[in-house]
């Protein structure tokens, strides 16, 4: 990274050829730019700032280099400035192993951690090459190739590191990490939810208390992959059924050596979402009908109208749905059995809206009719707000859904019967806007 303001020279860590590097200039505020990447390479520019405020460069050669970007700017105060950056590229590599031994007695959580690493010997790591980390939070210990021993003050696992710490090596500062699962005795444990549906993807979490292995049987014979030895472990179920799983957790460094545990899920399968609808054809502004064919054990269903709107329900009785615009709509259905197994269709339904609006004249409250409640009729409504006034000019109610009538009331008590006057504005689904003022009658 560059910043052209101010001339900035710095030595990036010793890297390992060849050595790809990408530099960018991060103030960005250049009209155009000039590289030159120290190694020997033509200088790169003038470049335009669309393109030329980043580089990509590769070093094949061991070396240190002195990387410089000039960026230029002729309407600034100094037109030009000059950034550096050093970069050293070598070739000796430290291969980094390492092994692990329990130490006796057997209840005992001490450990013996063995540097197996290997590099050039005409270089060879010194006595602070290298640095452990036991994974416990105790200080890390510095060292070379000697075997060092550490001891754990409890059981659980731990990521034990073997980090490089020797800048004459190029992949300085690399590490490498081990899984050490310390206990006296292994216990073999594993999380996974009892049910699923078909076809199912089960997670194994391994909750085992020391294991150095483990082999699992997933209780699937008819798998090509009925087996496993990953610490957490999937699997595939294609079809419903009882499954009994086995984990048997093995550690040379505990007491007892190896430790099992059994574990059933029941994978069911999942219900048949079906449905038609009518009028197949579509009918100007004629709400379509959705019929639930799905299969008897389905007990849960949500529809999915293709326009935003959606319905959660336990019935299967017709459901109506009236759209707004005229188009195609994807309409799905999702039914759930009682354990929540669930499937999905989708058909796609056209639909042919002319855009219309009115107003009932004349409501009567509390009859339990259609008639209870005063609303705006209409197709093709996208917005509106409707307004109804007392004989007082005082508002009563307003409402911006077609589906959110009046009931008569105001504070939960009835309106006198009189005539109340409204005012109505819409826009149609189609961009065209409509207004409408009238009287309505409050009947009782």
């Amino acid at each position: 990274m560059f910043n052209p303001q101010s001339a900035v020279c710095q030595m990036i860590q010793q890297v390992c050829l060849p050595l790809e590097v990408v530099f960018t200039d991060q103030v960005r505020n250049a009209t155009s730019y000039i590289w030159n990447f120290g190694d020997g390479s033509p200088e790169v520019g003038p470049l335009p700032a669309a393109t030329g405020y980043t580089q990509p460069h590769t070093f094949n050669n061991v070396g240190t280099y002195r990387v410089m970007l000039i960026a230029i700017n002729p309407s600034s105060c100094n037109e030009r400035d000059t950034s550096y950056i050093n970069i050293k590229v070598g070739d000796l590599k430290a291969n980094l192993v390492m092994d692990i031994d329990k130490l006796d007695p057997c209840e005992a959580f001490n450990y013996q951690f063995n540097n197996l690493s290997t590099t050039n010997p005409s270089r060879p790591f010194t006595d602070t090459s290298f640095i452990w980390d036991f994974g416990d939070r105790t200080p890390r210990v510095r060292a070379g190739l000697i075997a060092v021993t550490h001891s754990y003050l409890a059981p659980g696992t731990y990521f034990v590191r073997l980090i490089l710490n020797d800048t004459a090596y190029c992949n300085n500062p690399d590490s490498i990490e081990i899984e050490l699962r310390v206990a006296a005795n292994v216990v073999a444990s594993f999380e996974t939810p009892a049910v699923g549906c078909a076809p199912y993807t089960a997670v194994f979490k391994n909750t085992s208390v020391g294991g150095a292995t483990f082999d699992w049987n997933f209780g699937d014979p008819t798998s090509a992959d009925n087996t496993s030895t990953l610490i957490n472990p999937t699997h595939f179920y294609s079809n419903p059924g009882t499954y009994k799983i086995t984990l048997v957790a093995t550690d040379p460094n505990t007491c007892n050596k190896t430790d099992d545990t059994t574990f059933t899920i029941n994978v069911y399968d999942k219900p048949t979402a079906s449905f038609s609808y009518t009028p197949v054809v579509p009918i100007v502004n004629t709400p379509n009908i959705f019929t639930n064919q799905s299969s008897p054990d389905a007990v849960k269903f949500k529809w999915l109208f293709g326009d935003g709107d959606s319905l959660i329900t336990t019935s299967r009785a017709d459901v109506e749905h009236q759209y707004i615009a005229t188009g195609s709509y994807t309409a799905c259905l999702i039914a759930y059995n009682a354990i929540g197994c669930s499937d999905d269709t989708c058909q796609l339904v056209s639909v042919i809206i002319d855009p219309a609006v009115d107003v009932p004249n004349a409501f009567t409250p509390n009859s339990g009719s259609i008639n209870s409640v005063v609303k705006v009729r209409g197709f093709g409504i996208s917005k509106m707000r409707f307004i109804i006034w007392n004989r007082w000019g005082q508002k009563v109610f307003e409402s911006n859904s077609i589906n959110q009538g009046w009931d008569g009331k105001v504070g939960g008590v009835v309106q006198p019967m009189d005539v109340y006057a409204y005012t109505l504005s819409v826009e149609f689904f189609d961009g065209v806007k409509a207004t409408k003022k009238g009287d309505i009658t409050l009947i009782r």
